[in-house]
């Protein structure tokens, strides 16, 4: 199994104050399986906003590709859903998703990591929803989550490039425990690999 890697996305584009002051405010609350589909919609488009347009990597586009077919399809989150051990939670306004965390089994390459131990797999914020609070609403609801569920440390693979999801988790006590290489397709991203605890 590939470790997932949480992202924490920086945008420029903030919410529109007009419309955001006509819209009810978003709940957190765990994810269901009628969620798949608008969560592998939101999870492609994360991707793609953070790292293709965003930290421009210049993936091949055979290779973007079919990471995007296999790591978001609504198929492979349906299952993800109901993996045994993992929690999901969405950031949810009038039926939209606007962000998401998932945490579970640690899944990364460590020598220390343990499947018994958490891990934040991902922490994905929508474009449009940069800017609400959502991003530190779901972390610290996944790490008291992956606190009561592990018998270790807890883990996070983040990008090597991606400084400011690197400060926050450092914010909350993350340090550097190592590095790997992340598949996207045949291409491979610098992973640094956080530990806590």
């Amino acid at each position: 199994m590939t470790a997932s890697r949480a992202v924490f996305a920086a945008s420029t584009h903030a919410p529109l104050g007009a419309m955001a002051d006509t819209m009810t405010e978003p709940v957190i609350r765990p994810a269901r399986l009628a969620d798949a589909a608008a969560l592998a919609v939101l999870g492609r488009q994360t991707f793609v906003d953070t790292f293709v347009d965003g930290f421009g990597i210049p993936y091949p586009a055979a290779d973007l590709t079919a990471f995007l077919d296999k790591s978001f399809s609504a198929e492979t989150i349906s299952a993800k859903l109901v993996e045994p051990g993992a929690a999901w939670w969405v950031a949810d306004r009038d039926g939209a998703i606007l962000g998401f965390a998932n945490a579970g089994p640690n899944t990364l390459p460590h020598p220390d990591a343990q499947p018994s131990q958490a891990e934040l797999r991902r922490l994905y914020i929508g474009r449009d929803a940069q800017g609400l609070g959502l991003g530190t609403k779901l972390l610290k609801l996944a790490l008291d989550w992956m606190e009561a569920h592990t018998d270790g440390p807890l883990w996070i693979g983040v990008w090597s490039g991606n400084e400011k999801a690197q400060k926050l988790y450092a914010a909350y006590g993350f340090e550097k425990a190592g590095e790997y290489d992340y598949p996207v397709g045949a291409w491979n991203d610098r992973e640094f690999i956080l530990r806590r605890g």
